[in-house]
């Protein structure tokens, strides 16, 4: 029989048959978004998070891998390649950015992308990595097949937003990028989150 009920976007939907090269995405946020919707895990539903603070909006389409998890395994891979400070994985889906030349108008919508890297983000001690990808076809951003290819602006637009995004006045820091990598190392990035993802689901009661 077929599935009667909406598949969870995080659990019901698979990552894809040809992951890492290339990976099933659930979008949540788009550039004109002045909210920053997340899935409920529970439910599977978008849910308001918070607004996004000031004119900082996201730059790019933003969501997350399904069936992926950022757990010990993506902590200790981000200790091994020199974050010292990171203490665990954030314990959410592994977050990605896809971009694109299209104008895609909402979130709650699957797409299919290419990882061609990321960075290392840390968030008060949390492993919370960052794929960058592009749209599968996406005639003009399709051409980048790693992130050395991209434009430096296309780089810090994205460093600038992760950087300040949860920023109040006053407030210090709470993120900073330890590293970035390119798409060979986005591949184990996504691997070791399917990894910790199988372990969260399967792990003994």
């Amino acid at each position: 029989m077929k599935p009667v009920y909406k598949s969870h976007p995080w659990h019901g939907i698979p990552i894809g048959e040809s992951a890492p090269q290339t990976v099933t995405v659930f979008i949540e946020i788009v550039p004109t978004d002045t909210l920053k919707y997340e899935v409920d895990k529970e439910s599977g539903y978008l849910k308001i998070d918070r607004p996004q603070k000031y004119s900082n909006l996201v730059p790019t389409l933003y969501g997350f891998v399904p069936q992926t998890y950022c757990g010990d395994g993506v902590a200790n891979l981000a200790r091994t390649n020199g974050a010292e400070k990171v203490q665990e994985g954030d314990g959410d889906p592994l977050d990605i950015c896809v971009l694109s030349s299209h104008h895609i108008s909402h979130g709650d919508i699957l797409l299919q992308a290419i990882p061609i890297g990321g960075f290392c983000l840390l968030d008060k001690g949390e492993a919370d990595d960052k794929i960058i990808a592009v749209l599968m076809g996406d005639p003009i951003y399709g051409q980048y097949k790693d992130i050395t290819d991209l434009p430096d602006a296309v780089l810090m637009k994205l460093k600038h937003y992760f950087l300040t995004y949860k920023n109040l006045p006053g407030e210090p820091q709470h993120c900073e990028i330890a590293y970035e990598y390119g798409r060979a190392a986005s591949h184990e990035v996504i691997r070791t989150s399917m990894s910790d993802y199988r372990d969260l689901i399967f792990k003994p009661i």
